[in-house]
């Protein structure tokens, strides 16, 4: 059975319920009726009756007739009853009896189905292609219309200039400080700022599984990898092409966590490390190709699945904070470099676009984005280009608030920013654009043409979060007036939560 022939079925089952409900009413006004009547005549008796009795008072008192009890013990009525004929007819009718569904708790749904389609044929009531719609009353279908329109359907933005020139603002904001702040990977301000806080997570990391610096100079950072890389042993981190068997080609320290899938912070990654771990292989992209190689056989802790599988993932994350920060022989050598970390979440699929031919020595992209890694494109350069993202974001939603609640005069409960709001969503477009306009332009103009400092230079966390706004505008521009199925879907889980809340 479909989901809709048995919401179908349910709404025909509340309409005969409803017709069940309607009949009982109509069954108790008239027993309210009848009962009114039969309190009316009852009236009409007694007044009646006390007149009796006091005309037979009067005659008694006029003929001065006294009455003497005797000591008896049965009075028989029936020697002073006179036989009359009686034309009494009732003026009441009787009332029929109600017809009722037969409902068996034991029967099951399709026996309670046959049940009320049986009550449908005896009452005459035809089933209807739309049910619900004939559940509500005209006040109240009208209503349901209006609300789905106001809340729940797709609206094109109306923003006034004033929303333009704020999001683009927002954006500029967002743009400088991605030039003036950011920069290349490592080199900004907010870019060792997000290496400082990457090391910082790494030795808290270590510190909690059991790492202890025991005042030992030198790079702390580089000592709580070793231990992590130590502890967290995994079957895929093969570093060169020569440990691979020269199955994965130009595959080098600075760039094997890119190549590995397992390596990659996402669910992809979860994926394949778990999958690495309890088959024994390794899975690597090369050129727009995934290439999987046997490894020596991996065996998992725990005694059955359940602790394996969370044995591997608790082995891909720590493996992932020895990683983030670079290797320790990165880290602690007398360079002190900055290391190789790990990918920015699915950053590792831009390798399986194994198209185009770019720059001097005429290279695909998935050979580029590799470069581009290769050059210090990570995680921690990731949290620092996130940074002018969320800038804007947040600014931009909060200028929207105070503009409604000071501009437009609405309430703060009118002011919260969904972005289901279509003005709202208009302007995160413009300032998200804006950002992106002057990461291109900052990078085009720095790169000198060159395609991999043109990607270094180039905010990618902007741009994937300027395509999902433009995606939801341009879906909204296209489906206005037709309804917003998430937005019903998080009222219908709102308001399911709040019933099971009371």
């Amino acid at each position: 059975m479909t989901q809709k022939r048995l919401l179908d079925d349910q709404a025909q089952a509340m309409l005969i319920q409803q017709h069940q409900l309607d009949q009982t009413n109509q069954h108790l006004d008239k027993m309210l009726g009848s009962l009114d009547a039969m309190a009316q005549d009852q009236r009409s008796n007694d007044a009646l009756l006390d007149s009796l009795i006091a005309q037979a008072e009067s005659i008694v008192d006029g003929q001065t007739i006294e009455f003497v009890m005797d000591d008896c013990v049965e009075v028989v009525f029936d020697d002073y009853l006179v036989e009359a004929s009686s034309t009494y007819e009732p003026t009441l009718q009787p009332l029929e009896m109600l017809d009722t569904v037969d409902a068996d708790p034991t029967a099951g749904w399709a026996s309670y189905l046959t049940q009320l389609d049986d009550y449908a044929a005896r009452q005459g009531i035809e089933p209807t292609e739309d049910p619900f719609r004939h559940l509500m009353t005209d006040t109240q279908r009208i209503a349901l219309e209006k609300r789905i329109k106001e809340d729940f359907s797709l609206k094109a933005a109306n923003c006034d200039k004033y929303d333009y020139m704020i999001a683009g603002t927002c954006g500029l904001i967002g743009g400088l400080v991605d030039v003036f702040f950011v920069g290349v990977p490592g080199k900004g301000a907010l870019g060792k700022w997000a290496d400082t806080q990457t090391d910082n997570a790494v030795q808290r990391f270590a510190k909690l599984n059991g790492w202890s610096r025991k005042g030992k100079e030198g790079d702390g950072t580089a000592s709580a990898i070793g231990f992590l890389e130590r502890k967290f042993k995994i079957n895929y981190d093969h570093a060169t092409t020569h440990a691979t068997g020269g199955a994965v080609k130009n595959m080098s320290m600075s760039n094997h966590h890119v190549k590995s899938l397992g390596h990659s912070p996402d669910l992809v990654g979860l994926f394949f490390s778990i999958l690495d771990q309890f088959t024994s292989t390794a899975h690597f992209v090369d050129k727009g190709k995934l290439i999987s190689i046997n490894t020596e056989t991996f065996e998992l802790s725990g005694s059955n699945l359940m602790a394996k599988i969370f044995a591997g993932f608790m082995n891909w994350l720590g493996h992932l904070f020895s990683d983030m920060a670079g290797s320790s022989g990165g880290r602690g050598g007398v360079s002190g470099g900055r290391g190789s970390g790990i990918p920015i979440p699915f950053y590792s699929l831009l390798q399986f676009v194994n198209v185009g031919s770019f720059g001097q020595h005429r290279q695909t992209f998935s050979t580029i984005a590799v470069k581009v890694f290769e050059s210090g494109y990570d995680m921690r350069h990731g949290l620092a280009i996130a940074i002018p993202v969320l800038i804007t974001e947040l600014f931009t939603r909060m200028m929207w608030v105070i503009k409604r609640r000071f501009y437009h005069g609405q309430d703060w409960r009118n002011c919260i920013p969904s972005a289901n709001n279509p003005e709202l969503r208009r302007m995160l477009l413009i300032g998200h654009g804006s950002l992106c306009l002057v990461d291109v332009a900052d990078a085009g103009l720095r790169s000198g043409g060159n395609i991999v400092a043109f990607l270094m230079r180039s905010n990618m966390i902007a741009w994937v979060r300027f395509g999902t706004v433009a995606i939801k505008e341009v879906k909204a521009i296209y489906m206005a007036g037709s309804i917003d199925a998430d937005a019903v879907d998080a009222y219908l889980d709102a308001e399911y939560s709040r019933m099971l809340a009371t």
